[in-house]
This record gives structure tokens, sequence and C-alpha cells, in this order.
């Protein structure tokens, strides 16, 4: 089956480094991507600047991909913004793959030819099989292997504190966004200029917003924010400030706990919703205690993503049970355990799935964990594919040094920690003056 191409699931920053890896060991990679470019979700974000410098956003081999096009590359020490991130390098490093990546390619399901998930014979021997829909119909290609980068941006977590839609929610789907709001948007600065405004969730890209709508609250004195805890402290939210080896990241901290200390932010612990109820315009959040805040215009929630499981129904998977993360993984990314942001560089012996030839990487492979990281992604698809290329000693090398940090989070913004109070930093921040309502 060696003459089959290696298919990606993705042409994300993972994805696109997996094909790189690939044409790099001699073998023909197939990225598939539903998106029309090369970093399709990330163009959902292209307003927020990444906590990583250009130094750990560049995979080493697509950048010697792209030396042979004659690219420039950005100033190692420099912070892009996702449309910087994607203008600068992934849709350069994709037309340096050529047509090995296709867009407007969306992968419905994998599964073994001519196997369903219970049958064993032939499973040894019988490629694996990727059904994909395009505009012009159906098709299904044959893979020797399968790299699933498609990531968790499609799927974010809901509001509901129970892991479901709270009652409610989805009826209110015209008031509720699940993204930081862009801003620089005119449409969208007047939405929620002069508004009030409920933010829910504790990560970075709750930080984001709470610092992107506190500027707004400056120019806009009606506007404001209240923040929604599901933990029962602030405790170290706001992370480990100048202690964070991650400098980005360490300010995004301080900026939003001087929002919080300015006044814009009314902090809310303790509240998990549980419904929802559309009062003369307004919105009107409950939590599963019982207590009803004040009516709001606009709620932003940001409380993490989930991986999209469904298509990989016929693949024989070995996932954690909490996490939904490979079960060898898991232990080490788990938010309920760790209180560090540091991550020990994996590959292929975390990765490997009972399915042979199938594995789960980038934001896929961290299931519902927060704090992953771009160049911890990048490490994860070398040793998958110099255990494909058969070069196993190189597959079991950790070839990836990260920086400890002083705070748990990960990449770019889209994170949500753990929920204890207790928080989850290596260095505490400094205690907060901010409004709580204790619940």
């Amino acid at each position: 089956m060696s003459e089959l191409p290696v298919v990606v699931v993705g042409a994300g920053p993972v994805g696109l480094a997996a094909a790189a890896q690939v044409v790099a060991r001699g073998l023909t990679p197939l990225v598939l991507e539903s998106g029309d470019s090369a970093g399709a979700a990330v163009a959902q974000w292209n307003h927020v600047r990444l906590f990583s410098a250009w130094s750990e956003l560049v995979d080493p081999t697509a950048a010697e991909l792209l030396a042979a096009t004659g690219w420039e590359r950005p100033d190692p020490s420099g912070y892009p913004t996702g449309e910087e991130w994607a203008r600068l390098y992934l849709r350069p490093l994709a037309a340096a793959l050529g047509d090995r990546v296709r867009f407007g390619a969306r992968v419905v399901g994998v599964a073994r030819r001519g196997r369903d998930r219970v049958v064993d014979s032939g499973r040894d021997t019988e490629p694996l099989t990727v059904h994909v829909a395009t505009a012009d119909g159906e098709e299904r290609i044959s893979a020797q292997a399968v790299i699933d980068a498609s990531g968790t941006w499609t799927t974010p977590n809901p509001l509901g504190g129970d892991g479901l839609p709270a009652l409610g929610e989805q009826a209110a789907a015209d008031r509720i966004t699940y993204r930081v709001p862009n801003l620089g948007d005119p449409a969208v600065r007047a939405r929620f200029a002069g508004k009030r405004i409920a933010v829910a969730g504790s990560g970075h890209s709750a930080l984001t917003a709470l610092v992107t709508l506190a500027g707004l609250a400056e120019e806009n004195p009606g506007t404001e924010i209240v923040w929604l805890l599901r933990r029962g402290a602030v405790g170290t939210v706001f992370g480990g400030g100048e202690a964070d080896q991650l400098p980005a990241r360490g300010a995004l901290g301080l900026r939003a706990q001087a929002a919080a200390e300015a006044g814009h932010v009314r902090t809310v612990t303790g509240f998990r919703t549980a419904a929802v109820e559309r009062i003369d315009d307004r919105l009107v959040l409950e939590s599963f205690d019982g207590h009803k805040l004040d009516p709001v215009d606009e709620v932003v929630v940001l409380t993490g993503f989930r991986p999209d499981l469904t298509w990989l129904s016929e693949i024989r998977l070995d996932l954690d049970p909490v996490l939904q993360a490979p079960r060898a993984l898991a232990p080490l990314i788990d938010p309920n355990v760790h209180s560090c942001g540091t991550v020990y560089p994996h590959g292929v012996a975390e990765l490997a799935q009972p399915e042979a030839g199938v594995f789960l990487a980038g934001m896929k492979s961290y299931g519902r964990a927060p704090t992953f990281l771009a160049m911890t992604g990048y490490e994860q698809v070398r040793s998958i594919v110099a255990a494909i290329a058969g070069d196993h000693e190189s597959a079991a090398r950790v070839e990836l040094t990260l920086p400890e940090t002083g705070v748990c989070g990960g990449a770019g913004v889209f994170d949500e920690p753990a929920e204890a109070s207790s928080g989850g930093c290596c260095a505490p921040a400094a205690p907060v003056d901010v409004t709580l309502v204790a619940r």
C-alpha cells in the first residue's frame, strides 16, 4: 500500500506541517480541506493576535519546503495576528504543496475498505478509505494512512454548564456568539457598543474578549461587561503575568486584570448556566442553583472546544472517556490533574490508535483539553510521519524543547483551563480586587 497517499484532513498549521513531513520522507500527501483556502479556521479569528511568536509558529520542515520557493520568513520575534499567520505562512505553504492540497473537500467518513468497525478479517491488509463530499458529488479515496488534523474550531462548547446547550440557548442564537468579537468590523462594533454583555469562560479566549470589550467600554460609557466564571473564585485565572515564559500570554492576563481593576468588568463566580430566557428582547441567564442575572443584550460564550468524532464512527479508536483524547496522551494533558502549563513533547507512541495507520494530531488530539501549542503539533506529525515511513528510531525520538510556562494555557486563543477554584498555575498571579458575586 506504500504507493497510496497519506491523507491529511485539514489544511491548518498542523495539517500542512504533516504534509511537508510526508513530502520530506518521499511519500505522497493528499490534504483534504473543507474550506476554500489554507487556514480556513484561522481566517475566522483573523483579528486576534497570537501569544506565540513567529519562531514558534513555523514548522522547520515546512520552512525548508518554503525556502525553495523564495519565501521570505517573517521576523521570528514578532507576534502575528491570525490574518498574518494565514497570509504570510499557511497560504504560501499550501501553494508550495500545490495540487497535493484540495480545497472544498469535506471528509464525511473514514473506514477500512469493505469492512465496518466490527469485522476483523482483512483489517491488516486492506487500505483505509476516505469518503469525501465536494461540490461535484461524492468520492472515495484509498489511503495508506490518515492523519486527522481537522481541529476542533467548528465544535465550540455550549453555554450550558453541564456540557449541553442551556435551555433556550439555541432559540437565542441571534444574541449569542461563540467567538471573540471582531470590533474592527463596524457592524460587529455597533452590535456590542452601549450594550450589556455577558462573557462566559475563563481561558485566554475569554481574557482576550474582556480586554477587547473593556476598550469598547472606555469609548462607549453605556457598555457593561459581566464576566461569568464556573469556578468558585477568580483565583489565578489571570495567569502568571511576568512569570509566564510566553511573554505575550502573560501580558494578556495582566491587561485583563487591569480591565477588571479599572471597573469595566463585573465578575460573577460559581455561575453554571442552566437556562436562557428572552424577556423584552433581552436575555436572562439562570444558573443551576436558581440564581438569575439581570438582563443582558449579548452573550459571548468562550468555554472551549470539543472534537467532532462522528465521521470516525467506523474506525477503531481508543480514547480517554473524559477528555476524548488518545488514551495514552490523556494523562499528560488532563486539566483535572495538571496544575502547570508544561506538557511533555510526545509523538506516535501516545497517538497511535488500534486502527493501524489512523492518527489524531493537533488540536483534535487534545480532545476537550486546553493548552495546545502549535509546536507541539509540529512535533506530533514529525513523529507520526517518521513512523509511517518506517523510521521508528526517529519516531521515538523527542526533537522538541517546550518553554516552561508560568500558567496553564496554550496555543493562540483556544483554551478553557480547569475550573478548580485554586486555579492552575505554576506562579500565582497577584491578588485581584474585582466585584465578585459569589454563589
